[in-house]
């Protein structure tokens, strides 16, 4: 840890944290990250790509109706309009970096199709290798541009607040070291919250601490009852799970249960490209029914799948599965989190002096459930709104000097006794499908638990865990990626975004428990 850091501190090295520290050029900028900036958060991992309208008679009003259609009808449609204007020119921004998106020959972008979207407006990279490509392009970015220091081994803890105004950062190295960071403007990109649940397609570190932190903070957390379940892991008990790209049922791939019916059918003429959450949830009630749940690509991709799909072709025949002659045996597993920080428009939350981007924040473009490959767009585009905001704003003075006076404990194996619990009380009573009985009896678990650990990292999730249960709990309807057995269909009355705080998330898990 350098003795001084640049006023301006973003706590992630995943796609949003990173693009924003590059167009804040050349105003100085450190990252903070747990592991190296490239592969740091879920941004690596993507394989679908960005949606953009790039293709002729798309365009950016199509992509909003889509986002609005598929966010269960709490989308802000201002919101998800503006980033859709925007998408090209982000895009255009990452090429000229030098992401190497497919194209055609001439040098027309090459989209693909993905579900719920009504035109091929997904720009990738060799069909499932976005999120590296991407990635390793604003690794080299960033080595070459001096306005950046970037610092990683080193996990964020606490947010440091004086009368309301984010002062400064609280950081552990992985010895144990603890850190006072000071800045004058704070940017979350910390990622999801994946590692709160059992199966997850997330790396280890989206285990919700930027929310938890933002919360404790007394930061508003916003919809955070929406979790969106990919339908398609690779189920070969795998932690996290290699995910299944949505872009094979764009080719036309199929879902199937062991006895080879396409039972999607039966729940929507869309069938295998109907909204994430109604997939989800069919495959998981085909698995747990017994029938078991596979993806068969075998007619629509067949002998291509190597050349088409290399990242899960790879982990397939890891696990001893051959995609082109088998199907792929999958399961539901935390993707992403909808809900999040509440943001502005600029990526400003309720806290001066804190910004939130990419999957950390809740900027209300994804509603109730977030349209395939907007994650990516959205990080990229508020990360450059929120540099652009703190550009144009006159930052506070503040003493530069970080404090390193001390070394905490690492957690012991009770602690991470605390989080295997925890991961498996979410996926039980809050995941897929969820009633009054399980959230309750998560928020009560959730408070014993607490009581556990001593340890602030694990106490962040437990922070995001009760945060997620009790929106869930109030939320008495299903709507997009939340699904109420006790309430199964939409009630008008709920029909708008959710708003909570750490406090108020306390009193609720106090009174179901009294």
């Amino acid at each position: 840890m350098p003795e001084k850091l640049p006023p301006i501190i973003i706590v992630g090295g995943g796609l949003a944290g990173v693009f924003c520290a590059l167009k804040l050029a050349p105003r100085p900028v450190a990252i903070l990250a747990p592991t190296p900036v490239g592969a740091s958060g879920s941004s690596y991992w993507a394989q679908g790509g960005i949606a953009a309208a790039v293709s002729e008679g798309d365009t950016p009003e199509h992509h909003a109706d889509d986002t609005v259609a598929a966010g269960g009808g709490i989308v802000d449609r201002d919101i998800a309009l503006g980033m859709a204007q925007e998408a090209r020119a982000r895009v255009d921004d990452l090429a000229a970096m030098g992401a190497p998106f497919d194209r055609r020959d001439g040098g027309a972008f090459a989209p693909s199709q993905e579900a719920a979207h009504s035109h091929r407006r997904i720009v990738r990279v060799t069909g499932d290798a976005a999120g590296r490509a991407i990635m390793q392009t604003l690794e080299q970015q960033v080595a070459r541009a001096p306005s950046v220091t970037v610092v990683d081994g080193y996990s964020a803890q606490q947010i440091l607040t004086r009368d309301r105004r984010v002062v400064g950062v609280r950081a552990r190295h992985a010895s144990g070291r603890i850190c006072d960071i000071p800045c004058s403007a704070l940017v979350l990109a910390t990622g999801g919250v994946g590692h709160l649940y059992r199966v997850t397609t997330n790396p280890v570190e989206a285990r919700g601490v930027g929310v938890a932190m933002a919360a404790r903070a007394g930061a508003i957390i916003a919809d955070a009852e929406f979790v969106q379940f990919h339908p398609t892991a690779i189920d070969i008990d795998a932690d996290p799970a290699p995910l299944a790209t949505e872009a094979l049922r764009g080719e036309g791939a199929i879902i199937v249960d062991r006895e080879g019916r396409r039972f999607l059918l039966d729940a929507t003429p869309a069938g295998e490209l109907g909204p994430r959450d109604i997939v989800a949830r069919c495959v998981f009630a085909s698995i747990k029914a017994g029938r078991g749940a596979f993806l068969d690509a075998r007619a629509a991709v067949g002998a291509a799948f190597p050349q088409k799909f290399p990242t899960v072709y790879g982990s397939c025949m890891r696990a001893g599965i051959d995609p082109v002659a088998q199907p792929i045996p999958i399961a539901p597993a935390a993707h992403y989190h909808m809900g999040g920080v509440w943001t502005d428009a600029r990526g400003r939350s309720s806290l001066d002096g804190l910004w939130a981007i990419g999957e950390v924040a809740s900027t209300g473009v994804h509603g109730a459930n977030r349209l395939a490959s907007n994650s990516l767009l959205e990080a990229v585009v508020f990360g450059a709104r929120a540099a652009a905001d703190i550009a144009a704003i006159e930052l506070p003075d503040i003493d530069p000097r970080v404090a390193s006076d001390r070394a905490e404990p690492l957690a012991h194996d009770r602690d991470f006794a605390v989080v295997e619990q925890l991961r498996d009380l979410m996926s039980a009573n809050v995941g897929v499908i969820r009633d009054a009985a399980g959230l309750t009896g998560a928020m009560r678990a959730i408070r014993r638990l607490s009581a556990r650990t001593s340890d602030i990292e694990i106490s962040n999730m437990l922070t995001t865990a009760l945060m997620i249960a009790a929106s869930a709990w109030v939320r008495r309807e299903s709507r997009g990626a939340q699904f109420r057995s006790d309430f199964p269909n939409a009630d008008p009355a709920f029909a708008s975004r959710s708003r909570m705080t750490l406090a108020e998330a306390l009193k609720l898990a106090d009174e179901v428990s009294a």
